[in-house]
């Protein structure tokens, strides 16, 4: 086994501590985009961790700066009392995107940590042969990356993870590119190897954009606000393993997260309440496309759910995953066409009869509910009455919007504006030139 970084003998007993961690990065324009603020965190031996949040949020990036691959702009990192200032020994970590060399075997790929840490080539081989074993790929030593699915190439990622004997496992979506019985059985097996102890791990902790996978494996829960990412709520689950996700008390802690992850706006502005904050959240719009909102609305007024939906149940029954779900979700409440609360989404007297109405009609509605709920929309039409040639360069607006927001998130948030102004017919576009304006061009 490799020997775990020495420890501290006055750390306060917590495998991983974060204290006031913050990352900045730096924009083109030189202006810096805040990514997490002020994160206090720590992992306890024998806990299973899981973080959620919207995209965006920053999880990735607080698990490669828990990971030292990602320097902190602000906060210390420390694993049993000692500060990690890079990679540290003791620490693996397993991507989404598997991340193997394709010009090297299964074993090749399962040596290379080992080779890294100047392990003897016989013993090398002998851990690796058995990590592959221990991940269920024996028979595979010999076969390319090319040769795998996507399930079996994961598991390459696991085996190389764990044949360095990790104090701490760190997961960065590990399941999320697989099928969905591929994931499940993967996640099932790594479960086992964790409650059998057939690994040395003493922690976990693992993104997730998959609600009830975090509650079907997590002992804690992490919900991430985001703009920028930081902790918004955290649930404790007592539930043994294996855990039904069918049971009263397994749903109503995934509607619990489903309630936080679609009332995060709300929160963030009360927590920071400073001016520049709330216009910042003010000028952020969820990327919703028109088709995708007007299809829920058309869903949720026909039976089975009849104007109500259980937020978990509406996933699955639209194949939506948990991230699609919560920008239509927002979307829909902001225009005033749903509520949300308690897990679940209400349609309004308006958005009934949005979905109720002809195509003009729908236009009609949808231009309403944009002057009344999206001032930064009600403010271009306001510029375009009052100019004297009813036009404006969009660049004028991006600059608005890069006044609040980074460049990337300004243009994101542009496009969306144009997208619902064009659908209501509030204002037209001319993409050659770059112009908005009252005439069609």
């Amino acid at each position: 086994m490799d020997t775990i970084a020495p420890s501290n003998p006055n750390h306060d007993g917590n495998l991983i501590t974060a204290e006031g961690i913050s990352k900045t990065y730096q924009q083109p324009d030189h202006a810096g985009r805040l990514v997490l603020d002020h994160i206090d965190f720590t992992l306890k031996e024998g806990e299973i961790v899981a973080i959620l949040g919207k995209s965006g949020s920053g999880k990735s990036t607080f698990l490669r700066v828990v990971a030292g691959l990602t320097p902190p702009t602000e906060g210390t990192v420390t694993y049993r009392g000692q500060p990690v200032y890079r990679p540290a020994q003791g620490i693996a970590m397993v991507f989404q995107s598997f991340a193997l060399f394709p010009w090297l075997t299964v074993l090749g790929n399962v040596e290379l940590g080992l080779e890294a840490l100047g392990v003897p080539r016989e013993e090398r081989r002998q851990r690796a042969i058995a990590a592959i074993d221990l991940i269920g790929l024996d028979g595979f030593e010999s076969a390319y990356p090319k040769e795998l699915s996507g399930g079996m190439r994961q598991r390459v990622g696991f085996a190389r993870a764990l044949v360095v004997n990790p104090d701490i496992l760190l997961l960065d979506e590990p399941f999320s590119a697989l099928d969905v019985l591929t994931a499940e059985t993967l996640r099932g097996d790594i479960l086992d190897l964790w409650l059998e102890r057939r690994v040395p791990t003493k922690g976990i902790i693992f993104v997730s954009h998959n609600i009830e996978e975090a509650v079907d494996i997590a002992d804690r829960i992490i919900v991430f606000g985001s703009d920028p990412g930081c902790i918004q709520a955290e649930i404790q689950i007592s539930l043994p393993h294996q855990r039904d996700w069918t049971s009263p008390a397994f749903r109503r802690i995934v509607d619990e997260v489903y309630t936080l992850l679609t009332t995060v706006r709300g929160r963030e502005a009360g927590r920071r309440g400073s001016r520049a904050d709330t216009l910042s959240l003010q000028y952020r719009l969820p990327d919703a496309s028109i088709q995708q909102l007007v299809g829920l609305l058309e869903v949720l007024t026909v039976d089975p759910f009849n104007g109500r939906a259980d937020l978990p149940h509406l996933a699955d029954s639209e194949h939506l995953t948990t991230d699609d779900l919560v920008v239509l979700a927002e979307a829909l409440q902001l225009l005033g066409f749903a509520q949300v609360g308690g897990g679940d989404i209400e349609i309004t007297v308006v958005g009934r009869s949005f979905a109720d109405a002809d195509m003009l009609r729908r236009k009609q509605i949808f231009a309403e509910q944009l002057m009344r709920n999206i001032g930064f929309i009600a403010h271009i039409r306001r510029v375009l009455d009052e100019r004297p040639g009813h036009a404006a360069p969009e660049a004028r607006f991006l600059g608005e919007l890069e006044d609040h927001l980074s460049e990337e998130e300004a243009g994101r948030v542009l496009e969306t504006v144009i997208n619902w102004g064009r659908y209501a017919e509030l204002f037209a576009y001319d993409y050659d030139r770059g112009v908005l304006s009252l005439e069609n061009p």
